[in-house]
């Protein structure tokens, strides 16, 4: 008989179940007080009267695992220190969508190689994300694949759905049965209604297919997530955190009967692409509450030890330190200052 099916697939590589390398990885009692804690306390950021400022913060992605760990010692002591006025959450972001082609990320290819070793890739992130946590740093990431969280979603603390899933029925209904506070954002146009019905879609209980943590193909059954809210990154026509734009977006949510609770990603669209307008973005977003907004409540940055990026794939010894190789980012004494002049600047917030 001839065959119909995987006429294209030239290889099945069988991965641990999640239950494997959970019990392998497993949290500590330690880990888990802390991340119910963080999202805790990021759900009365977002949420309630609570007015530190939530600011997410790190890397584009992790490729170098040592330079992720400087910069998460650095970033901790620094978090520590603004605690009062500032809850600061790691960026530990795994998985990167690709336009086109290019490298997707630590979990598809951590020896950044072309060997797509994913085993090994959910081995490290799940190792990385347990270090940060015992910094006393909270977690953010990214989830792109579906399947990914049955590995991961233990140790994060808040997640995000990006601007070319948010429109993704498959997304709106994994974040459904997400534990964490979770960020959608504006579509790639820099339009806000999707990322409005992607959160009411993932508040309502849903019914999809998925895996269990023994890796078996499953109906999942969500009561829904109501932990959800939207960020908004600008889009193909521009920046969108304007007073214009914030009140826009106030007002949809309003319609939407949501609160009015809204992060700002002071990078890609928002920044026109270029790293080193992100504090300028942040400094806009903080002269608006000045102003009087009570509706923004948090910022996205992308940071790292060196500023902009670095061409890749290159071979890995000629890689800079610390220097991404996705998305350009500030370096650390730009972060280190941006981040004391954001708590100075909130001060009158808790006169």
């Amino acid at each position: 008989m001839q065959k119909t099916s995987d006429l294209n697939v030239v290889e099945t590589r069988p991965l641990p179940s999640p239950a494997a390398l959970l019990a392998e990885l497993p949290k500590t009692e330690s880990q888990a007080d802390f991340v119910i804690r963080s999202r805790r306390d990021i759900h009365r950021l977002i949420f309630t009267d609570d007015r530190r400022f939530l600011l997410i913060i790190g890397p584009c992605s992790i490729h170098d695992l040592d330079a992720g760990r400087d910069y998460a010692r650095r970033l901790a002591t620094l978090a520590a220190e603004v605690s009062d006025r500032v809850m600061i959450v790691m960026r530990v972001y795994f998985e990167k969508p690709r336009t086109t082609v290019g490298w997707k990320g630590l979990i598809m290819d951590p020896k950044l190689d072309g060997s797509h070793d994913i085993a090994a890739g959910l081995k490290l992130g799940r190792k990385f994300l347990g270090d940060v946590l015992d910094l006393g740093l909270p977690t953010a990431t990214e989830f792109l694949d579906p399947i990914t969280p049955q590995y991961l979603a233990d140790l994060v603390c808040w997640g995000a759905i990006g601007a070319r899933t948010t429109e993704s029925q498959t997304h709106r209904q994994m974040a459904s049965g997400l534990s964490m506070p979770l960020g959608f954002k504006n579509s790639t146009d820099g339009t806000f209604t999707a990322a409005v019905n992607a959160i009411k879609a993932a508040s309502q209980p849903q019914t999809f297919l998925g895996i269990d943590l023994s890796g078996a193909a499953s109906a999942i059954v969500t009561r829904g997530n109501p932990d959800c809210h939207v960020v908004l990154r600008g889009g193909s026509a521009g920046p969108n955190y304007s007073p214009a734009h914030i009140a826009q977006t106030e007002a949809l949510l309003a319609k939407a009967n949501l609160p009015k609770s809204i992060l700002v990603d002071c990078s890609h669209d928002n920044s026109a692409k270029k790293p080193e307008l992100q504090p300028d973005v942040l400094r806009a977003l903080l002269a608006q509450i000045t102003a009087g907004s009570t509706s923004i409540m948090g910022a996205m940055i992308e940071s790292n030890l060196g500023s902009g990026s670095q061409p890749f794939p290159v071979p890995k010894e000629n890689l800079r330190y610390g220097v991404s190789i996705t998305d350009g980012c500030i370096d650390w004494a730009t972060t280190e200052q941006l981040i004391r002049e954001l708590h100075a600047a909130l001060a009158p917030r808790f006169a």
